[in-house]
């Protein structure tokens, strides 16, 4: 154990005791607050924020407006339903923004800054997303989906609407695969780009056709970009004919007044999230490499715009690049990237691609450059405390922007997460982060819980979250321990390759070194430790069920269980046929090897199985079959089934029952 460790064990026993462990309450009581939107002449930052409305089990968002030196914000919007996605016009004067507060679509409004009012501006059938402005003002450009053979033709589309609603069956035939997606079925419509015009002029798709215009994303949002001079839309588009197998999205773009469009990338893998230098003379976007492999390395392409020639920015930067955004005098492009624990903002020089770190004290979000490029704003969180809006200037600290949750957070005793080294597999460091209970006595000795990332291809980072939140679980009086194995993203791309075809290999070795070294730690009672995870983390509990006692509870959440059933009812068959080298009756070596219902025979741990119906990643089959599984052993069990969420538990009296759930059954086994 390191001075620096015990030091900040120290630190943390000394702080002050008079605030209370967090609570469901407390989680659903934070304001989420959105990335900062500079306005042109830098002075005002519009952001939304949502919270959770547990007695009508949703959520509600407003968008605020405050000055970009900080201060009391202004709501501007109802905040009655879903008010989100604040975007200013070119002249300042009016704040774009989508709402479903007229309806069960979101439409977009436009707040007039001067008058305080808003009206509303598209009545699209298919609702609208993700609003960009004209650089003239003049219009505005919306994500909605669009049924192909109508486009934004009225007419057509009440009567493809009409013919839906009287169909006398809600059967369906099916003659393709990626039917459905994430956790909803494939509809007739697709997403397509619409311009919308705020004078005179008619609506226009500007991505007609059969797919999608941009692709599904779990984020969503920044796959489209328009050129500075107003004449050009750029876009990612998945054109394969079997989207089940293809990672492919290539970028298009297509003049905004007509014309035909033109591919302008052609790599076999992933290229998405366009930007526009501010100069025009540029285009910026991340690109795979490999075909089918969606963790591949995310890599910064520049496009030359006059002379057409492409080229790879930063050819030695090792870790994923999660966001972009560019200077104001064209000259850097600030990226996003994970480096160990944390989520650092840098800087890459278009000259020569050199990179260098601007701002790695937590994580970070959601950046935008003021347009004189002297500040910087994003979003910032940690482990210890949700997002906030800051601004950094160069050469100075990041100053915090919004106050909406300092009231709360000063009543609560949030643990700040230390980093912890050791041996994995072969020798390799492994890290995780650790957060103690609320008014820590390192005299005393605590039961801990090891929370297992999913991905596998992800992290643990310093950054807040509403699911798996380490807090909650510190709260009860445990030990939090959070390791980053083999597959983990911020330690270059070999460590984040290791894990493919080898699922439980050198992963299972690097959390299982990590519990070994958790339980030797003074303040830890070694023989009370229980493990959970969801996703790939739920795959390594069900894995860990087949291949060690170690534990005295487990909790498998959405985890995959049966390799070979799993492909059969997953929707992205891109990912198992990466991972376990083809499919599993021409090369079944893998899926035989590596899938954790093989050790049934071995199951002894007391297990919760958690899982959503809608979850088409890892459908609901995979919980079924453990938990029969574990019932057929007579191992205790239970399942916590959920009939109306996916692979992530959202709603919010959904939230509440699984963290009491979850607890519950720890405290049961290791209390």
């Amino acid at each position: 154990m390191t001075r620096r460790f015990l030091v900040g064990l120290a630190l943390f026993a000394s702080s002050a005791l008079a605030q209370r462990p967090i609570t469901f309450e407390d989680l659903a009581a934070i304001h989420r607050i959105g990335a900062p939107r500079v306005s042109p002449d830098g002075k005002w930052i519009a952001y939304d924020s949502s919270t959770p409305d547990l007695a009508a089990n949703s959520s509600r968002s407003a968008v605020f407006l405050m000055p970009s030196t900080g201060g009391a914000p202004k709501q501007i919007t109802e905040g009655k339903k879903q008010d989100s996605s604040p975007a200013w016009s070119p002249d300042g004067k009016t704040i774009a923004y989508v709402s479903n507060r007229d309806s069960a679509a979101h439409q977009v409004y436009l707040y007039d800054v001067a008058g305080g009012t808003s009206r509303k501006v598209t009545d699209l059938q298919g609702g609208a997303g993700s609003v960009r402005w004209m650089p003239d003002g003049s219009g505005v450009v919306v994500v909605s989906d669009i049924y192909p053979d109508c486009g934004v033709d009225p007419t057509c589309i009440k009567r493809r609407v009409e013919a839906e609603e009287q169909r006398p069956t809600k059967a369906r035939v099916i003659t393709s695969l990626l039917y459905r997606h994430w956790k909803a079925w494939q509809d007739p419509t697709r997403a397509h780009i619409v311009y919308v015009p705020l004078g005179s002029g008619a609506l226009r798709d500007l991505t007609p056709g059969a797919f999608d215009a941009p692709p599904f994303s779990v984020g969503g949002g920044e796959e489209f970009d328009i050129s500075p001079d107003g004449k050009e839309l750029v876009y990612a588009r998945d054109t394969s004919q079997h989207p089940e197998l293809s990672t492919n999205s290539d970028l298009f773009v297509v003049p905004i007044a007509g014309g035909d469009t033109k591919r302008i990338t052609t790599r076999a893998g992933a290229d998405t999230s366009p930007k526009y230098s501010p100069d025009g003379r540029s285009l910026a976007w991340l690109s795979q490499a490999r075909p089918g492999y969606e963790s591949d390395l995310w890599e910064l392409w520049l496009l030359d715009r006059a002379t057409g020639v492409a080229r790879r920015l930063a050819p030695n930067f090792d870790n994923w690049i999660s966001s972009i955004a560019w200077s104001p005098d064209s000259k850097t492009i600030y990226i996003t990237a994970p480096a160990s624990a944390k989520n650092a903002i840098y800087e890459v020089k278009v000259s020569d691609g050199s990179t260098g770190v601007v701002w790695n004290q937590a994580s970070a979000d959601g950046v935008s450059a003021s347009n004189d490029g002297k500040t910087l704003y994003f979003e910032r969180s940690s482990l210890a405390r949700p997002a906030d809006i800051y601004s950094l200037t160069r050469g100075g600290a990041a100053q915090q922007l919004t106050h909406d949750n300092d009231s709360l957070l000063r009543s609560l005793a949030l643990s700040t997460a230390q980093d912890y080294w050791y041996k994995g597999a072969e020798g390799a460091n492994v890290q995780a982060l650790i957060v103690r209970p609320p008014n820590f006595d390192a005299t005393k000795k605590y039961p801990a819980l090891v929370l297992i990332h999913g991905g596998p291809q992800g992290n643990w980072s310093d950054s807040w979250g509403y699911r798996w939140n380490p807090q909650m679980f510190a709260a009860r009086g445990y030990v939090v321990f959070m390791p980053n194995p083999r597959g983990s993203t911020g330690y270059g791309q070999k460590f984040v390759e290791d894990i493919s075809g080898d699922w439980g290999g050198k992963a299972y070795v690097d959390i299982m070194n990590g519990v070994e070294q958790l339980a030797a730690m003074p303040f830890v009672d070694g023989t009370r430790i229980g493990a959970a995870g969801g996703s790939f983390g739920g795959y390594m509990v069900d894995w860990i069920l087949g291949h060690t006692d170690r534990f005295k509870a487990l909790v498998s959440h959405a985890g995959v269980y049966n390799l070979e059933s799993m492909y059969g009812v997953t929707e992205e068959l891109w990912f198992p046929e990466w991972e376990f080298h083809g499919n599993p009756w021409d090369n079944p070596e893998l899926y035989e090897k590596w899938s954790p219902d093989r050790f049934v025979k071995n199951f002894k741990t007391p297990t919760l199985v958690a899982h959503g119906e809608l979850d088409y990643r890892v459908p609901i089959n995979q919980g079924l079959e453990l938990f029969t599984a574990l019932q057929r052993r007579g191992v205790p069990s239970k399942l916590l089934y959920f009939p109306d969420e996916g692979h992530w538990v959202l709603k919010p009296q959904n939230s509440r029952m699984w963290y009491q759930t979850v607890g519950d059954w720890f405290d049961q086994w290791l209390k």
